[in-house]
């Protein structure tokens, strides 16, 4: 199970991390943090040096009801990033995590490796058309609506069984254009309820039938801090508790604030499967 990076084969049957940088100043967990070029090469050398694979940049929060960013201001928030990441670390495999083709696009020419869409194309008509004209990775997330409806939107009959048809439905697309890689993710937290969240958690084997490699993001999310009583800041154990649980339910990327932890738990968990 491999995805193609710039030329550079990756391996996913052994689980991997991907280290997350918001260029956003309202992320929900460390919005405003990175502002300026040596907060941020600081902090990406960080995940690189504790093990991450892939960072994943983003620069339009995906939060419950955040704010509106035009692609304008998504483009110049986050290519000079690209740039400047490119420049200190040339070996960099770099994500983007947008839902708009023209800033995918915008990355892509300065040096990203693979697209992280959280609405699997749906919100930008032109966004598979992109994927396949670079022949990038490409991870699709399942939602419902938009960051500013979608948690109005968690009616379902059966999750799991909608998730799996929604999956279906975007993966036919992809290949209808010759898109190759794809990665799929759950979506935590995105157009469901807490309950279902654990549901989706519970059952997330049953994503192996897709036989494409599964993401689990679930770092320091709601349905974390909620159920300890406690915020963000202080959500770091549920997170890796919860990361333990995904990989042992199947995931092959974690996508994380916390680099270290994360690596800590692959670690254990391949030691396990030795």
């Amino acid at each position: 199970m491999t995805i193609n990076c710039k030329g550079k084969l990756i391996d996913l049957s052994k689980p991997k991390v991907m280290g997350i940088l918001n260029l956003t100043p309202n992320s929900f967990f460390d919005g405003g943090k990175y502002t300026n070029e040596e907060e941020i090469v600081a902090q990406v050398h960080k995940m690189l040096s504790e093990g991450a694979t892939f960072i994943d940049i983003g620069a339009y929060s995906s939060k419950p009801n955040a704010e509106f960013v035009a692609v304008e201001e998504e483009i110049a928030r986050i290519v000079p990033v690209v740039e400047l990441l490119i420049n200190h670390f040339p070996n960099i495999i770099i994500s983007i995590d947008t839902f708009r083709s023209e800033v995918a696009e915008a990355c892509i020419l300065k040096g990203a490796a693979l697209i992280n869409d959280i609405s699997a194309g749906k919100l930008d008509d032109l966004m598979l058309t992109v994927i396949a004209k670079y022949n990038v990775p490409y991870i699709m997330m399942h939602m419902k609506g938009t960051p500013q409806t979608m948690q109005t939107l968690t009616q379902y009959d059966a999750i799991v069984e909608e998730i799996l048809l929604y999956f279906s439905e975007r993966i036919a697309a992809a290949r209808s254009l010759g898109i190759n890689d794809l990665i799929v993710d759950p979506g935590f937290g995105f157009a469901k309820t807490l309950e279902q969240n654990y549901e989706l958690l519970q059952k997330m084997e049953l994503f192996e039938q897709l036989n494409l490699p599964i993401l689990a993001g679930i770092s320091r999310k709601s349905m974390i801090y909620k159920v300890l009583n406690c915020n963000p800041s202080e959500s770091l154990n549920g997170t890796t508790t919860l990361n333990t649980v995904s990989l042992m339910k199947g995931a092959n990327i974690l996508r994380v604030h916390d680099v270290k932890e994360a690596m800590e738990c692959v670690t254990l968990f391949n030691a396990l499967h030795s």
